[in-house]
């Protein structure tokens, strides 16, 4: 569909004013000025996202009654057939312009906050930041898959290089490396699950518009002309059809970027990057690709009730896995990173209880992707302005920094109760229409596992309240600590508005797949989820209000269970002991035996022949007429032996 809107027209603009900050930054401005540099950098996010604004002012208010989808810009790519190629452009739908806002608001926001924040190489992080930015917007923009896939692969490095930024510390490297490989693993998923589209899009397709869609373009492979036809043909595999197949692979690769189970042991460790890069990747880039891509894709999903299924189970199962263990962590951005991945689970099993007549999931999902951004970005900046001021990680060493820094204090608590779902703040209405889609759609179990999860978000945030910001000072760092930076504490106080008013905004008028959406508060569900995170905030003051004893108590009360949820139920460990013990062992070692003595052995045994044949062969090529003659008269005597010998036979 087109569109004449101005705005609609530029939106291209959105991604390519960071590529364009990217390389001026990187290559120019750097290397003349760190501090201006850094400006730049900022100042470009903060057009896009004053673009993005404009533009999603501009599409809700004229084309969003007609679900339209509107590519405005695109150019060929690849041509693989007259008439066929790949596509490159900006796709401008509902969901693609809310996360244009939502990246672009946070990165603005995180960008600002690393001007106060940054000390070490400001120029290289920042150029890093606007390379992550236009990583993430070119993925959201994407018109096909292919292109989607090219951005996703750009998301993964930008997070290497900043989740690696202090590469002195061996810690760093090491998480980058662990975030790098693991995603590789589950991109090989996505890839296989993007060919096998791509192979039966191509057989299927029926060019009926001179060029205006592909087989590889989402509106094609969401289409029911597409979806039914492969969904009726068998694999082969697990009794799977081909559309279960690839859906299956398509989310193996959301589940490594948006870290589910078990493919979540990355993002922990990725917390040795910088604090806003932590930010910017739990709230706005790298972990919501996943829940991007399932959205997208959601006809598709939707078609093989399977896929579906495992969407919601995988979150469902993640959510509570996760929220369990953040209980028991002490490195205040460990318990975030474990609160991002219970909260991105969440989001996941929105999407695997909605179905395309009753879609109240899709759209609850996407709107607790929209308040999420916000929260959690509030409170990986809060936790950094901590960090600054303490100069420590751990919970148990603050503590009374409510009155040494009371605009940090009232952000983080404004945060927290977001994320615990309390009226009237954004998490509430998001997590409130989670829990209607899961128990409205007969999902009776992902429903308590949900709710179960409401109570334990409240327990975890508030532990990190009352054992950082209220009762006395544990160190000398935390009695002596000051506020942050105004430029750091502009941003808290910007994203503490949204995470109170985000939950306000009628995201069912927006953003929504099939029929209209209740819009409302259903009560019985909101009455239950409230009651959840009071008794989760009771329970975190019960333990751990200065009474650090009875949290010790509870501690020894659970023993093992305890223990295994502080070391992340051994998951890191089963995972050094397949890959070291069994793959290593009987896998790696007897392949790369082979290759350093067969493939390797027989490339050098064929140069050994070759330089010992010439060495041999040399003495033949003297020069010396001697010699030759030598040769040939000894070459014709042995003819002549041969033909004599001949005839003797014959004889």
């Amino acid at each position: 569909m087109e569109h004449s809107g101005l705005i609609m027209k530029f939106a291209w603009l959105i991604p390519a004013i960071p590529l364009m900050s990217f390389i001026l930054v990187g290559l120019v401005l750097r290397p003349l000025s760190k501090r201006i540099a850094g400006l730049t950098a900022t100042a470009a996010i903060f057009v896009c996202a004053a673009l993005a604004y404009l533009l999603a002012w501009e599409y809700f208010s004229s084309c969003a009654h007609e679900y339209a989808a509107i590519v405005p810009v695109t150019f060929e790519w690849l041509r693989y057939q007259a008439g066929l190629s790949v596509q490159m452009g900006v796709l401008v739908d509902p969901i693609s312009v809310l996360l244009m806002v939502v990246v672009t608001t946070v990165s603005a926001l995180v960008h600002l906050y690393s001007i106060g924040y940054m000390h070490e190489d400001y120029g290289r992080f920042f150029t890093y930041l606007n390379l992550f930015t236009f990583s993430m917007l070119g993925l959201v923009a994407a018109v096909n898959i292919v292109q989607m896939y090219v951005f996703w692969e750009l998301v993964g490095v930008s997070s290497f290089l900043l989740i690696g930024f202090y590469y002195k510390k061996h810690s760093a490297v090491a998480a980058s490396n662990k975030a790098f490989i693991v995603t590789r693993f589950s991109d090989l998923g996505f890839l296989t699950g993007i060919l096998i589209l791509g192979y039966y899009g191509f057989k299927f397709f029926v060019d009926t518009s001179a060029g205006q869609t592909g087989p590889f373009d989402f509106a094609y492979l969401n289409s029911a002309a597409f979806t039914t036809k492969i969904a009726s043909m068998p694999s082969g595999i697990f009794d799977f059809s081909i559309l279960t197949l690839s859906m299956v692979l398509v989310f193996i690769g959301a589940a490594g970027k948006s870290a589910m189970f078990p493919l979540h042991i990355w993002l922990p460790d990725a917390m040795e990057g910088p604090t806003p890069v932590s930010a910017l990747i739990h709230a706005a880039t790298m972990v919501v690709a996943g829940v991007y891509l399932v959205a997208r894709l959601f006809p598709a999903f939707a078609a093989s009730g399977s896929a579906l299924m495992m969407v919601a189970y995988v979150g469902a199962f993640t959510s509570l896995f996760a929220a369990i263990i953040g209980i028991t962590q002490d490195d205040i951005k460990r318990v975030l990173a474990f609160s991002t991945l219970s909260q991105i689970g969440y989001m996941m099993l929105a999407l695997g209880v909605a179905t395309p007549a009753h879609p109240l999931g899709y759209t609850a999902s996407m709107f607790h992707l929209f308040t999420h951004a916000f929260f959690k970005a509030l409170l990986f900046l809060a936790a950094g302005a901590v960090i600054h001021a303490v100069s420590t990680n751990n919970i148990w060493e603050m503590g009374g920094l409510r009155k040494k820094m009371p605009v940090t204090h009232i952000t983080f608590l404004i945060a927290a109760l977001a994320i615990a779902g309390i009226y009237p703040f954004a998490g509430f209405f998001s997590k409130d229409e989670i829990l209607a889609s899961a128990l409205g759609n007969g999902h009776t179990l992902i429903f308590a596992v949900a709710l179960t999860v409401a109570a334990l978000t409240a327990v975890y945030m508030f532990r990190i309240y009352f054992v950082a910001f209220t009762g006395k000072a544990r160190t000398h760092h935390a009695l002596h600590a000051h506020e942050a930076p105004k430029i750091m504490l502009i941003p808290l106080i910007v994203l503490a508005i949204l995470s109170a008013i985000a939950g306000f905004v009628p995201m069912g008028n927006f953003v929504r797949i099939g029929p209209n959406v209740h819009n409302g508060i259903n009560h019985t569900i909101a009455i239950a989820a409230s009651a959840a995170a009071v008794l989760g905030i009771a329970a975190a003051w019960f333990f751990y209000a200065g009474q650090t004893a009875r949290a010790a108590g509870a501690a020894k009360t659970f023993g093992v269970i305890y223990l295994a949820a502080k070391q992340k139920f051994y998951i890191d460990e089963l995972y050094m002991f397949i890959t070291k013990s069994i793959l290593f062992r009987f896998v790696a070692s007897p392949i790369a035996w082979f290759d350093r003595h067969i493939v390797d052995g027989g490339v050098n045994l064929s140069g050994f022949l070759t330089r010992m044949t010439g060495q041999k062969l040399r003495f033949a090529q003297t020069g010396q007429v001697q010699t030759y003659g030598f040769w040939f008269a000894g070459g014709l005597l042995l003819v002549m032996l041969v033909i004599w010998a001949a005839i003797g036979v014959k004889s």
